[in-house]
């Protein structure tokens, strides 16, 4: 199980730099015709799909840094919350069954 809450958290780093460097490289200009700075938006833009519009806000920079940025706050807490949830030890006995003692 930590093998796989690890491997949770690292694509969660990684989906996270990714959507954090396509917004960076949007806002701040970077030239497009780059292959580095079109694979980068590419891929970004790819995981951010279902969060494409959300909000409509005048102007494109602004409204596609709030809604990545909203993509990469969910991917977040959701990727954090996975790896925690499964890293966490598991107790023997621990559930919602009570043992019962014998009756003496």
């Amino acid at each position: 199980m930590r093998a796989l809450a690890l491997l949770i958290r690292l694509l969660t780093v990684l989906v996270v730099a990714l959507i954090a460097a396509g917004i960076l490289l949007w806002v701040l200009g970077a030239n497009g015709h780059n292959t580095v700075v079109s694979d980068v938006h590419s891929a970004a833009k790819w995981v951010v799909g279902p969060f494409q519009n959300v909000f409509h806000i005048k102007g494109r920079k602004a409204d596609l840094a709030v809604n990545w940025g909203l993509a990469l706050v969910i991917y977040a807490v959701v990727g954090g919350f996975l790896s925690r949830l499964l890293s966490r030890p598991m107790r023997r006995g621990a559930g919602f069954r009570r043992r019962m003692r014998p009756a003496a």
